[in-house]
């Protein structure tokens, strides 16, 4: 009894060592020297980056306006103060050229059959996701709702190719008041989601897609104006969108391309059979849709910081420098959106090349990214991720800094010391992980990750840089602190901005970033990519 009692002992101690050592693989013991360099992360430096940034005299830093490219250059000097080496070889700086074009509606109308339609009052579209057409067509189908799914497709044995299909708004519902897809009374993404559809349209190949509106049409037509109004931009290929040409449509515009009996005719089948043909539609359509066009060059500014042993693999940190310029008077100074940002990569950039100064230079390369075009689409992280520098199969994780410098509406002055965290697990629990540490051994913010959840109905996982590189299985971070009463407006000022939060904000993403350079192996993707 004594040796078995004895070799029990024995296997616990083995097994609790094993679990021990599991625990503390992540573990990251505190380096003085990461200390050192991120200690030199500073609020005057913060402070006085962003007086410069947000300044009037940089106009808001629209992109495709002076003031950005004020900015750029800004940006540029002090990376070549930091002796990083410029990274575009043709002119010998630290620029990448966006191509760019910028347009906006010429009166567009389409005609059905004879009938003229017009915008806004019969249909709207936006600038920066449909193209001008000048096109007439007959080739046009209705395909119900659009939606592709298991146990339900409105595609099925149908050629939508090059043609023009017309489709109604939300997802099936059932004669119980159900919604077919859920089975309950909750819609699916295909209602939530409204990209989902086009996405869908456009990898089939469509022309173009009309959405028919409720009965609400007109007002939302108008509550929707301030947006369709203004001028859309894209990259000059085209390529920025990943939607089909849509329209959306009144009732009576619906019904001129699908008569109502037709409508009820396919729905009273439909909520029969729960599946339903697609129905040509005998129409002519003229698409008299103009507009006027600007082409430009915008810059992403780029740092680069080369790594020693391991300097084939590179680390991207990326901030957007843009923000919404000037509307006549009113300068919109984006100090938080995303000046904070911004000026956090300056100074992480500052204490990287400190270390190498000393010495102390990292084993994996760095990327220090200032991208434009992020409040136009994303514009300048997918033109990066299109036109790479360094090879993206490289690339080890993107860790993208947006908003760092205030406190939102969901925390208070007693409550500042938080940081949102979203992406960080979405392809590698190993980025997650490290990211975690980091804070706890250095930083020991709150890390929120109540923007992290798929089902975020904000959707910021989608809607800053660091989605262009995950949509490319690059894991991410994206380092955010919520919005405010001031987002968006000309209101976001430098006085507002909390430099002990964005100062820590900052050093998080240095020390996150230094174990992500100089440990031994690169992280590990580990987790499936998201296919929206």
């Amino acid at each position: 009894m004594v040796k078995i009692l004895q070799n029990i002992l024995v296997w616990s101690l083995v097994f609790s060592g094993l679990q021990l050592y599991a625990q503390d693989k992540m573990a990251m013991p505190f380096d003085s020297t990461a200390h050192q360099f991120g200690e030199t992360i500073s609020q005057e430096d913060l402070k006085a980056h962003l007086s410069v940034l947000a300044s009037d005299d940089f106009q808001g830093r629209g992109t495709g306006q002076k003031g950005l490219t004020l900015a750029a250059n800004y940006i540029a000097n002090h990376f070549k103060s930091l002796g990083f080496k410029p990274t575009n070889k043709k002119d010998n700086s630290y620029f990448q050229y966006i191509p760019l074009q910028e347009g906006g509606w010429d009166q567009p109308s389409i005609t059905v059959d004879g009938k003229t339609f017009k915008f806004v009052d019969d249909f709207y579209a936006f600038p920066n996701s449909t193209q001008a057409m000048e096109v007439s067509t007959d080739e046009v189908i209705f395909a119900g709702y659009g939606i592709q799914a298991p146990g339900y497709n409105d595609f099925k044995k149908v050629n939508v190719k090059d043609k023009v299909i017309i489709i109604k708004n939300g997802e099936p519902i059932k004669k119980n008041g159900k919604y077919l897809l859920s089975g309950s009374e909750e819609p699916t993404e295909w209602t939530t989601n409204w990209r989902k559809k086009l996405q869908l349209a456009k990898a089939k190949g469509v022309k173009a897609v009309f959405v028919i509106m409720g009965e609400d049409y007109r007002k939302n037509a108008k509550r929707m104006q301030p947006y369709y109004d203004r001028k859309g931009m894209k990259l000059q290929d085209g390529s920025s969108t990943d939607f089909a040409n849509t329209f959306y449509i009144s009732p009576e515009m619906g019904s001129q391309l699908v008569p109502l009996e037709k409508m009820l005719k396919w729905e009273k089948k439909m909520k029969k059979k729960n599946k339903a043909k697609a129905i040509k539609a005998k129409k002519n359509i003229v698409f008299d849709v103009k507009k006027s066009q600007r082409l430009f060059k915008a810059e992403n500014v780029l740092g680069y910081l080369e790594g020693t042993d391991l300097k084939d693999e590179l680390l991207v940190i990326t901030a957007h420098f843009d923000h919404l310029g000037s509307e006549g008077t009113k300068i919109f100074n984006g100090a938080d959106d995303d000046g904070s940002g911004t000026v956090a990569l300056l100074e992480v950039a500052e204490a990287f090349a400190k270390a190498k100064a000393a010495g102390k230079g990292p084993r994996r390369s760095v990327l220090f990214m200032t991208v434009s075009g992020e409040e136009k689409g994303l514009l300048g992280s997918e033109f990066y991720v299109s036109n790479p520098v360094f090879p993206l199969s490289q690339t080890i994780a993107d860790l993208n800094i947006d908003m760092v410098g205030r406190t939102d509406d969901l925390h208070d002055e007693k409550d500042k010391n938080y940081c949102y965290i979203i992406g960080s697990d979405r392809l590698s629990t190993e980025l997650h992980k490290i990211n975690e540490v980091a804070n706890k051994t250095y930083v020991q913010m709150d890390l929120d990750y109540k923007y992290n959840d798929e089902d975020d109905p904000n959707r910021f996982y989608y809607r800053s840089d660091h989605y262009n590189f995950a949509k490319n299985n690059i894991p991410i971070i994206f380092y955010f602190n919520g919005t405010h009463e001031d987002y968006h407006k000309e209101t976001d000022t430098v006085d507002k901005i909390e430099f002990d939060m964005l100062q820590k904000r900052a050093q998080l993403v240095f020390y996150t970033a230094w174990q992500l350079v100089n440990q031994d192996k690169r992280i590990e993707v580990d987790v499936e990519a998201s296919d929206e």
